[in-house]
């Protein structure tokens, strides 16, 4: 079955006290561990130990970890990472709190990807048993997980190449030049499962090894969205675009800041894909329809606003 979704991502923040706050109070996530420097969250409907670690001291993404389903996936990973000519590591239980041995490899644009089968459990705020539709100490917007992350590339093909060859994600839409050009992407979403997208690519000069945004799921369509909208307004959020949905996906979104400028984003709806389904092409001068498919507008910070 091989990667089975996004786990974990682990971005670095300027102050713990307020990047708590945002991601605790703000969008709803829940504290499952501290250490020194370090807090591990978790979503209310995950039950795996934690989907977002926050690491004092500056911006931007440390590191992206895809969940397996069998140990001996990480292996045929391994072989298929070695012949792509990227830089592969093994790590070991326990070099991730919480989380089994794996592999660290190095993509082309710089990021450190980190592929393992286990982690602890925890279990769902709403039980496993007879489940509640939603936990009775919900707060904030109520993010239920981690849905999905964009990274920045120097140039996309690469990266583009090593998700579908070495992780074996598909392709669910490309954004091209023209579609003389069909061959160049400049950004690219891709899956593992039916969701939209896990990981996204953009590309532009100086993007390698950075953080576009990390994306949360909310439940209930433009309801939570709105309610959403309204949570950010009474803490004080800086919103980068939205409310509004976009082109590509089809997911309900608004896009924001946390406390140390790097961009998140809340998300839901989005289509169900497909692993046979043809690829959606968009054109750079569709952009803005494809991104904010309602006004078809870009905020100027959308593209050059990366941690």
């Amino acid at each position: 079955m091989g990667v089975l979704r996004l786990g974990y991502v682990h971005i670095c923040v300027t102050g713990m006290a307020a990047a708590k706050k945002h991601y605790i109070d703000t969008l709803g996530l829940r504290l499952v561990q501290e250490e020194a420097g370090r807090c591990y969250l978790k979503g209310w409907d995950e039950w795996d130990h934690h989907s977002l670690v926050l690491e004092e001291g500056g911006t931007g993404v440390v590191k992206v970890g895809f969940k397996v389903a069998k140990a001996d996936d990480i292996d045929k990973i391994e072989k298929r990472a070695s012949r792509f000519g990227v830089t592969v590591k093994r790590m070991s239980k326990g070099e991730n709190f919480g989380v089994s041995d794996g592999l660290r490899i190095e993509l082309p644009s710089t990021h450190i990807v980190e592929v393992y089968h286990r982690q602890t459990l925890v279990g769902r705020d709403v039980g496993v048993v007879n489940p509640q539709l939603y936990p009775d100490d919900m707060v904030g917007a109520g993010v239920s997980r981690l849905d999905h992350i964009l990274l920045g590339c120097d140039e996309v093909n690469d990266s583009e190449r090593f998700f579908t060859e070495v992780m074996q994600m598909y392709q669910t839409e490309r954004l091209v030049p023209d579609l003389k050009h069909q061959k160049t992407s400049l950004a690219s979403w891709l899956s593992a499962s039916n969701r939209g997208h896990d990981v996204a690519l953009i590309g532009g000069e100086g993007y390698s090894g950075k953080l576009h945004h990390v994306a949360f799921t909310l439940e209930d369509g433009w309801p939570s969205i709105l309610h959403a909208a309204q949570v950010f307004a009474r803490h004080d959020v800086k919103i980068d675009m939205g409310p509004t949905q976009h082109g590509i996906t089809r997911g309900k979104t608004i896009y924001f800041f946390d406390s140390s400028g790097n961009r998140n984003e809340v998300f839901t709806d989005g289509y169900v894909a497909q692993r046979d389904q043809p690829t959606f092409i968009w054109t750079a001068d569709q952009v803005g329809r494809g991104i904010n498919g309602l006004t078809r507008n870009l905020p100027e910070t959308f593209a050059r606003s990366l941690t």
